[in-house]
């Protein structure tokens, strides 16, 4: 029996800030501009893991459609005309950013990431100067319990990369989120403390990934925390090349 033919891609074309863009059929926004040296700020974005959608700063605006749009959860088709800066999604994205420093307690100068999380260097290259939606300084757990790692919730934005990590390349899901909206928070199993998890690894990728200092190694002080992310692109090569 003669084997299917692989599937080829349509090939497409669009523009992304007045700039005509060549894309594969089934590719995000947010890929077609990465590949275009077009940058879109993100936070809940990395690669390797899947598309979530979670954190709304890479939104962008696309002519027709009746609301901003998430970029890593908007593919591309024929024709679109994308804008990813203006003055509206500049102002969108600084009152994210502000939101998710008021729903946490986030101290910079005493974080373990200081000079090297991601939501603080988003707020330096969005303009962020000040916070102008009030404070809830929610009173959140500082989980100590495992014998490697600690988990920080005050410093938490609900990205969820632990949880797509610890799923999607790890495979024990150790990590998942409890509650909604403001209320919602990333635990360990049923909600138990990380160092009485049956399910975790101690791999360590889940604190790889993460953009602040919620999760670090412990014997890190101020601004010593280096997260090291080379290794998703290298596994999901490796694993496609295996399949």
């Amino acid at each position: 029996m003669t084997p299917p033919l692989a599937t080829v891609p349509l090939i497409l074309t669009l523009t992304i800030d007045g700039q005509e863009v060549g894309a594969r059929e089934g590719q995000t926004i947010f890929e077609v501009a990465k590949e275009n040296n077009i940058p879109i700020p993100a936070l809940c974005n990395l690669e390797g893991l899947p598309n979530l959608g979670a954190c709304r700063l890479c939104v962008v605006e696309v002519k027709g459609a009746r609301r901003l749009l998430p970029a890593c959860a908007t593919n591309v088709s024929e024709g679109m005309e994308v804008s990813t800066t203006n003055e509206k999604l500049q102002k969108y994205r600084k009152m994210v950013l502000e939101l998710l420093f008021a729903e946490r307690n986030h101290t910079c100068s005493v974080c373990v990431s200081n000079g090297r999380c991601e939501l603080q260097g988003q707020a330096q290259a969005q303009g962020m100067d000040h916070v102008h939606v009030p404070y809830l300084f929610p009173k959140q757990l500082v989980d100590a319990s495992h014998p490697k790692f600690v988990a920080d919730h005050n410093r938490c934005i609900l990205c969820q990369r632990c949880v797509r990590v610890c799923d999607e390349i790890e495979g024990a899901h150790t990590w998942d989120v409890m509650g909604r909206g403001i209320n919602s928070k990333v635990i360990t199993d049923m909600f138990e403390p990380w160092g009485l998890s049956e399910s975790c690894t101690h791999c360590g990728k889940c604190v790889q990934v993460c953009p602040t200092g919620a999760l670090f190694e412990k014997g890190k002080s101020v601004a010593e925390m280096v997260k090291k992310r080379q290794f998703l692109p290298y596994l999901n090569t490796m694993r496609k090349y295996h399949e």
